[in-house]
């Protein structure tokens, strides 16, 4: 599997220790408890090290992932989650089958950004009642929880909890910043809790955790809630294929020798989510703060994910009581420290200074992700970013006056020629034909006042859809109605299907005035310019 087993399994330790908070972590987040999260990252991290595209990839629990379930935590219950998981692990097989995985290279850099921003700010207002040490209130709206758990706090302050998350989180921060591949979250939460012991701090903690994975079931399944949870799972699915193909890529760019199979990574994906609720885990992903540990830490392959899976899954089995103590407010730093790293700030600074639209993008997205759904947030980000580019494009789409140039006439007098441009006009259109620009173009080829005769010049029309080709064929309609005859030159291979479809150039082209070139068509035109004696023939 690996030609350097040591680094890989170094490596796999490494990402082991910082996984094993953030798993505790996500799985109280998510409302189905520490030792689902765990369950989770086992499971789900064994499977998908072996099945997925990608070698560096570490797959567990995520923050992004456990937004998306609190809501189905509250409506459905525990049940509901998982067969919401197991539903969501078919529909990322069926993706993986589709040859779905190469599509999502398609999301642009803003709606990434602004989707990482918006899931860093849902973390960090997720932890506010363990930080504050109050109960959570009952919501599926984290700025509700958080507000709520504020007003607690003013009445009852529980200075312990909120010093502790604040201590933890400013260690991990400041220490990442010192020493990136020491594992602080580990250590930091090692030293609160043995301390929180030994004073006998009144403080929350994780409390009982199973000694070992639960046997394998399908109790929780409930075929009449199925119809209910159709929409959930497809929100998972959209996540988890969203959030595990970014981590691959992040792991390709970091080291420059791996890339990774998308479809082969959502079929490792959708494993995982079929077999992890058997054994009471959440739903996962691949996970972008471990995958970029394990590809720090120096690992090669495969076997840094599996091994750090491993050792997890050694953790429940051996120390479960130790694990026990740990106290919420501990995890709650560990989970705002992560909040805080998940933002690359220099990328989110460059996006506001390339465009308008980026930064528009980006925020949206943010914001959408923070008050909506995360899917519905990605949805919102893609229809916008895609509005944004087609106005740019078809703001760059040119319908150009052209002079009648001499060569084009050498055995004509400059009288004659001089003539002949007071009648004839060539226009030149750059650029897509389409929906977005169209009308802009009617109105300007309607303009056209006093002359006889337009040439319509397409040879650098890069693509012509439905709406171009009507608008192209009304605007000549409304030439011709007003006595102006037209001439088209140089369509484009591959153009002419749709312009003939919709019978914009048939009866042109009946009447001789489609051409292949421009100098075809004005000859044409001026032959017709002197039959119709419009323009006499004068003598060269």
């Amino acid at each position: 599997m690996s030609g350097r087993p040591r680094n890989d399994l170094l490596a796999g330790l490494t990402v082991a220790i910082v996984a094993l908070p953030l798993a505790l972590g996500f799985g109280i987040s998510s409302g189905l408890g520490a030792a689902s999260g765990l369950a989770t990252a086992v499971v789900a991290g064994s499977l998908a090290a072996l099945f997925g595209g990608s070698a560096l990839q570490v797959s567990g629990t995520s923050g992004a992932m456990t937004v998306v379930l609190m809501p189905i935590m509250s409506e459905h219950g525990a049940s509901g989650v998982l067969t919401v998981g197991l539903l969501a692990g078919m529909l990322l097989v069926g993706l993986a089958l589709a040859g779905a995985g190469r599509s999502m290279a398609l999301i642009p850099a803003p709606v990434v950004a602004g989707f990482t921003v918006g899931i860093a700010c849902v973390i960090g207002l997720q932890q506010f009642p363990h930080a504050l040490g109050v109960p959570p209130h009952e919501s599926d709206k984290v700025a509700v929880v958080a507000w709520h758990a504020v007003l607690d706090f003013l009445a009852r302050p529980h200075w312990w909890a909120m010093s502790i998350t604040l201590m933890v989180a400013a260690a991990l921060i400041v220490g990442a910043s010192l020493r990136p591949t020491v594992p602080f979250s580990l250590l930091v939460v090692a030293v609160v809790t043995v301390v929180a012991e030994l004073a006998a701090l009144p403080l929350a903690r994780i409390g009982h955790l199973p000694s070992g994975l639960p046997a394998p079931t399908l109790a929780f399944f409930d075929g009449d809630a199925l119809p209910s949870l159709i929409a959930p799972a497809i929100a998972v699915a959209a996540l988890a294929s969203l959030e595990s193909l970014l981590s691959a890529t992040v792991a390709d760019n970091m080291t420059g020798r791996h890339r990774h199979d998308p479809d082969r990574e959502l079929f490792g994906q959708g494993l995982a989510n079929l077999v992890t609720p058997l054994f009471g885990g959440m739903p996962g992903t691949g996970a972008i703060v471990r995958t970029a540990v394990n590809v720090r830490s120096g690992a090669h392959s495969r076997l840094a994910a599996l091994s750090h899976a491993l050792i997890l899954g050694a953790i429940v089995y051996l120390a479960a009581g130790l694990v026990a103590r740990i106290p919420l407010a501990a995890l709650a730093g560990v989970l705002l420290a992560t909040s805080v790293r998940m933002v690359e700030r220099d990328s989110v600074r460059a996006m506001f200074r390339s465009t308008r639209s980026d930064g528009a993008v980006l925020v949206l997205t943010a914001v959408a992700t923070l008050t909506l759904d995360t899917v519905l947030a990605v949805i919102i980000g893609l229809v916008v970013a895609g509005a944004l580019a087609l106005r740019a494009i078809a703001r760059n789409v040119r319908f150009d006056q052209e002079p009648l140039r001499h060569d084009l006439q050498p055995q004509h007098t400059k009288d004659e020629h001089e003539l002949l441009a007071e009648h004839i006009v060539t226009y030149r259109l750059n650029g897509p034909l389409f929906f977005a620009a169209a009308h802009r173009f009617l109105l300007e080829l309607s303009e056209v006042e006093d002359v006889s005769v337009v040439v319509l010049r397409m040879s650098r029309v890069t693509t012509i859809d439905a709406s171009g080709a009507l608008v192209l064929g009304d605007a000549i309609e409304r030439l011709q109605h007003r006595g102006i005859m037209v001439y088209v030159s140089g369509i484009p291979d591959g153009h002419h299907q749709p312009l003939e479809a919709l019978g914009v150039i048939g009866r042109l082209d009946k009447a001789g005035q489609v051409f292949a070139t421009t100098d075809e068509a004005i000859a044409a035109a001026r032959e017709r310019l002197h039959n119709t004696g419009i323009v006499p023939r004068l003598a060269g």
